[in-house]
């Protein structure tokens, strides 16, 4: 078996399409600075909605503050203590002397012990107010993000592949924790510290020490950063990998039944691991770098350690501080080190995060291309009566789907719309449904042109019935209670019957509650058409869209759901989307489209007696049915699926349909 050995790079968006959103995540520019996203995240950590959270930042940043005191503390404890043992060892040995050797050391211990309790006290006391408000934060960026997907065109969600674009979401929503964490609990905690150390240096010791701390942590910033950056490549190849691997593991499993219909077990396995070699190559790397950065930040801080202690040394020979300075100054640069490692590891993780969070942030900055004009109102219905009036839509510039297309589906009636694959005929509910905006001409609902009311009020009154129903890994009543969220159980078990499933549901052991598998697998075609049948009653919309509900059905099975799709349609509007002209006879009107016009219009009767496409259609769908009964009495087939129609001239490419 042979296949494409390259891997498509994910999907990107035009420089055009990122144009910011203003007041939304958008404005947090990854490729920016720390204080750039820092502003952008600022209202979600201050929300001017939440008193209750702006209070809790204050107390944490006032806990901060203390947890940095008790911290400083201790080194002078420290020095208080090893100088108190030093000079009662210096004494003459009298009661006097005993007592101070005992009591002193040990009372200082004893406040030493109490201020590293102190010091863990309020830090954790800090982070537990603090944890509300960021993942508070986290929560409002992901709905956001969630939202934002949602308000995307359908041309959008065609260009994605879902396996890389879930991947993406579910690194980014990691990646804004990661940097409120960083920003809030870590950042600040350390320039804090930092400036209280060389406070104290300037303050106990002298200008010498303080410039040789600040050297070391100069020079411990400034090469964590430059190693951080040229990690940063080595980080975003593993996380690409990570996406492709991710991306080809959810499209075969998707495609199951495909990779078992063609015996391609091997090439899949072999397409996933030529992925997770990749990975595992940049994760090694990313591994063995972090190796060196942290040997290098090791090495920068035992020299600057080793520098202050040196000249501390050569300050207690000459009489200038005291042995306990000595303690003090080491306990004091042990203690740096842990918010100086910080310092790297703030830098790393902010850098990797928001290269994690990139791409969602370009996709929050990408404008829904279906946008509700301001002040939108909502669909007035009286009727339903839809009108297309000289309809023009391409999907891309230099080539036209729809030509000039004008119809008119009265209140109550039914419509059909018949041609070969290729001449726009689904593009046509999708235009309904406003998934794209037409290039020329109008698209009205009793006369109100769909592109001057809100999109969620105009697709509350259209029902759709596709073709390929997809439904959720849920049960059959969360299916088609989707149809209208809080519907009781009986107004679900009354769709069910008018939609000719509850035989189904009643013959199955758990009965409402059994669960249909990822896309509705475990159910057959006909099952899950009366399922979407079922919701789509429960939605009750005066507009219908049948999208060749049946044409992926055997005829007995087409012929029960007709049966269902006549009910349902009864008293609405109806636009019916149709590969078999059997399902259509009985339409009030049938167009016929060919490359994007209309090339006929009229009953099937009108449209027989003329003898043109429509005519010449009708005999190849039944020659091919007649020789398929043919086949089937002389017992080579099982079933009778007939063929759509077969396109009497030259069609353009599916893509168009």
């Amino acid at each position: 078996m042979s296949a494409p050995q390259g891997v498509p790079a994910p999907d990107a968006l035009s420089p055009q399409a990122a144009a910011a959103t203003p007041g939304k995540a958008s404005e947090i520019n990854p490729r920016g600075s720390l204080l750039v996203a820092l502003k952008g995240l600022g209202p979600y950590l201050w929300p001017a909605d939440r008193a209750d959270l702006r209070a809790r930042v204050v107390w944490g940043l006032l806990l901060l503050v203390l947890a940095k005191i008790a911290t400083m503390s201790t080194p002078f404890i420290f020095k208080w203590a090893t100088d108190a043992v030093a000079e009662g060892e210096g004494a003459r040995i009298t009661s006097d002397a005993v007592s101070y050797l005992i009591a002193a050391p040990v009372m200082l211990t004893l406040a030493y012990g109490f201020s590293r309790i102190v010091m863990a006290g309020l830090t954790q006391w800090r982070d537990g107010l603090f944890a509300k408000v960021a993942i508070h934060a986290v929560r409002r960026l992901a709905l956001e993000t969630f939202e934002h997907m949602h308000a995307l065109s359908l041309r959008f969600h065609l260009e994605r592949k879902t396996g890389g674009l879930t991947r993406v979401l579910e690194r980014s929503r990691e990646g804004i924790e990661t940097i409120v964490r960083m920003l809030v609990l870590h950042l600040a905690p350390t320039i804090l510290e930092f400036a209280m150390v060389i406070g104290v240096l300037l303050w106990q010791f002298d200008w010498r020490y303080a410039l040789a701390s600040v050297a070391m942590i100069g020079a411990y910033t400034l090469f964590t950063f430059i190693m951080t950056e040229y990690r940063m490549g080595i980080r975003a190849a593993m996380n690409e990998s990570d996406t492709d691997a991710n991306s080809k593991a959810v499209d075969s499993l998707l495609n199951y039944e495909t990779v078992k219909y063609f015996g391609a077990e091997t090439w899949e396995a072999q397409r996933y691991d030529r992925s997770m070699a990749r990975y595992e190559r940049a994760t090694v790397h990313t591994h063995t770098s972090l190796a060196w950065l942290n040997a290098g930040q090791a090495t920068i801080f035992t020299l600057g350690l080793t520098a202050v202690m040196a000249l501390c040394v050569f300050d207690i020979r000459a009489g200038r501080q005291s042995v306990g300075s000595f303690v003090m100054i080491n306990a004091m640069m042990i203690q740096l080190y842990q918010p100086l490692n910080f310092l790297g590891m703030i830098y790393r993780e902010i850098k990797q995060s928001l290269i994690d969070i990139e791409a969602m942030f370009t996709i929050l900055a990408r404008p829904p291309e279906i946008k509700d004009t301001p002040g939108a109102p909502a669909l007035a219905l009286n009727g339903g009566t839809v009108r297309f009036e000289d309809v023009r839509f391409s999907y891309d510039p230099d080539r036209e789907i729809l030509k000039g297309v004008s119809f008119e589906v009265p209140a109550g009636r039914t419509v059909a719309i018949v041609g070969p694959s290729g001449a726009g005929k689904s593009t046509i509910s999708r235009l309904l449904y406003r998934f794209y905006d037409i290039n020329d001409g109008r698209i009205t609902i009793d006369g109100q042109d769909i592109r001057r009311v809100n999109q969620q009020s105009l697709r509350a009154a259209i029902g759709m019935v596709p073709q390929d129903t997809v439904l959720f890994n849920d049960t059959l009543a969360y299916n088609i209670r989707y149809g209208r969220a809080g519907a009781s159980d009986a107004e679900v078990a009354r769709a069910a019957e008018l939609a000719q499933i509850d035989g189904f549901v009643r013959r199955t052991p758990k009965g409402y509650a059994t669960e249909v598998g990822e896309r509705g697998l475990k159910l057959s075609g006909g099952e899950k058409q009366r399922v979407a049948i079922a919701r789509t009653i429960l939605k009750n919309p005066p507009i219908l869209i049948l999208d060749e509900a049946t044409s992926a059905l055997d005829s007995h099975t087409e012929r029960e759901i007709q049966d269902a799709l006549e009910g349902v349609s009864r008293g609405r509007t109806t636009l019916v989307i149709a590969h078999r002209l059997s399902t259509v006879v009985g339409a009030d009107e049938i167009i016929v489209l060919e490359h994007g016009r209309i090339a006929e219009r009229g009953t099937h009767a009108e449209l027989m007696d003329k003898g043109g496409l429509y005519h010449s259609m009708w005999e190849r769908q039944r020659e091919a049915e007649r020789a398929r009964e043919t086949l089937k009495a002389a017992g080579e087939v099982d079933e009778v699926v007939p063929d759509a129609p077969a396109p009497a001239r030259p069609t353009p490419s599916p893509a168009a349909a």
